[in-house]
């Protein structure tokens, strides 16, 4: 699939281009345009221009029959979608088959399902006066869409957590321009051909690629025609948008990164304590934002814990390349910090050889670590890959203070048969969402989003809908 911007209905290709590099061998694939700002321009005044035409002045039914197109046009190239995710991150196929394009397409239906009477809803009241004298009012409560939305994905699941964000901000009458990471264009791309089949207004989806800082998502950040930023990926290039949305005092959401904890007490049924780390800290070679990075396991089983999760790790290899050379080079670099600082390797440490064309390629080795103080910038810092530090405690409440001493707060897990522990430990765990003897259990229409470092605001169902939409008050005396 070759990259291509998408803007006011026109496909081009303006500005230098830049690799595109295939994770498994290291080799190039291909070239991707980079938007210049005024590329970045000319996709903000075609949003602009389709809220005061076409798609603007559809409705609910209208904007969920378009949703439908969408999501049926997904469906029609499936394995189109699939080998352009494929191609683009190294992800083994059962994953884009089962999780990125069938979510994707749910994304856009889903929507349109929940989009009947609830962008246009209204609350209506009837309030007395205020003083004497003054009767009784009718307040109803009316949502608009913000306007241009400006939606930045990242490159670990680049169609489903653009989908997420795109699905219900044009449910609400919004026009977006999505800039996808550099990384990952392709599938991008061929949403943007399924949004152009589907016969959605010119300017209600616009894409353009490039770079983040100083190139096309600093210009579309810091954009006066933007009127809302999403964003997902790391905490410090959120960061950053939050200063560009600054000037313009620009609303966000923001699904930041992770550290995210794993509490596993001697009462947990260890077989599933067990596999579901090994979900957790390694699938995507741990390049997901939900993955677990720390584990705290209380003492009476720590040992069989360690054993049996650095055997499960070592049986998995080469589990998949990070997504480029560059990040391949950071994970391996915290490898070798958490040596320095004094950790015991239970299981990988490097890099795979394999023998063929994959040692082009960006691999690293699934990684258990213990015997770090909970102070180490290996326990401390976000690492996005597959490897994830154990270390034992002996109460409830020490196994709490070791979980939320971070400055991250995305994700949890927590493995007890305890009934009454599990109720008793989820809500305190400072994390935006805890799971309990199981991982990445995700239901659609819940909120989905972190506190602290990790995020500001929830997606997910009616949430994602209250960010798109703006609430209006209208008051008529009576």
């Amino acid at each position: 699939m070759k990259a291509e911007h998408y803007v006011g209905g026109v496909f081009r290709s303006d500005g230098p281009g830049f690799p595109l590099v295939d994770p498994v061998t290291g080799t190039e694939m291909g070239t991707v345009p980079e938007a210049t700002r005024e590329v970045v321009d000319d996709a903000v005044t075609a949003a602009r221009a389709a809220l005061k035409g076409g798609w603007g002045a559809a409705g609910a039914e209208e904007r969920a029959a378009a949703l439908r197109r969408v999501a049926d046009g997904i469906d029609a190239r499936f394995e189109e979608f699939v080998e352009a995710e494929v191609a683009d991150t190294g992800r083994p196929r059962s994953f884009a088959e089962t999780v990125d394009v069938p979510r994707a397409a749910g994304n856009f239906r889903a929507y349109a399902d929940l989009l009947y009477g609830r962008p246009e809803r209204a609350y209506v009241t009837q309030i007395p006066g205020w003083s004497a004298g003054t009767g009784e009012a009718l307040n109803y409560t009316v949502r608009r869409p913000l306007g241009v939305v400006a939606i930045i994905s990242p490159w670990n699941l680049p169609l489903l957590l653009s989908t997420w964000k795109i699905a219900p901000a044009l449910a609400c009458g919004n026009a977006v321009v999505v800039k996808p990471s550099e990384e990952t264009p392709s599938t991008a791309t061929l949403l943007a051909r399924v949004i152009d089949e589907a016969g959605v207004p010119d300017g209600a989806f616009n894409l353009v690629h490039g770079h983040g800082a100083g190139a096309a998502g600093e210009f579309l950040t810091r954009h006066a025609g933007v009127d809302a930023i999403a964003f997902t990926g790391e905490s410090a290039t959120g960061a950053a948008i939050m200063r560009n949305a600054a000037e313009h005092v620009t609303p966000v959401s923001f699904e930041l990164g992770g550290k995210n904890p794993a509490l596993v007490f001697a009462d947990a049924d260890l077989d599933a304590a067990v596999d579901g780390t090994v979900r957790s800290s390694f699938t995507h070679s741990g390049q997901i934002c939900l993955c677990t990075e720390r584990v705290y396991v209380e003492r009476p089983v720590f040992e069989e814990f360690v054993e049996r999760l650095g055997a499960r790790a070592r049986e998995l290899g080469g589990y998949g390349p990070m997504i480029s050379a560059e990040h391949r080079d950071k994970v391996l670099s915290y490898y070798r910090l958490a040596r320095e600082e004094g950790a015991t390797v239970v299981a990988g440490g490097g890099a795979p050889r394999f023998g063929d064309e994959r040692d082009g390629g960006f691999y690293v080795e699934p990684t258990v670590l213990t015997g770090l103080p909970e102070t180490a910038r290996t326990v401390r810092e976000e690492i996005f890959g597959p490897v994830c530090h154990v270390a034992p405690f002996d109460t409830e409440d020490e196994a709490l203070a070791l979980a939320n001493d971070s400055p991250y707060g995305l994700a949890s897990t927590v493995w007890t048969t305890d009934l009454s522990r599990a109720h008793r430990v989820a809500p305190r765990v400072e994390t935006g969402i805890v799971w309990v003897n199981c991982w990445n259990l995700r239901d659609l229409r819940t909120p989905f989003g972190g506190v602290k470092a990790s995020g500001i605001g929830r997606e997910g169902g009616e949430y994602s809908l209250d960010f798109f939409s703006e609430p209006v008050n209208v008051c008529i005396q009576i």
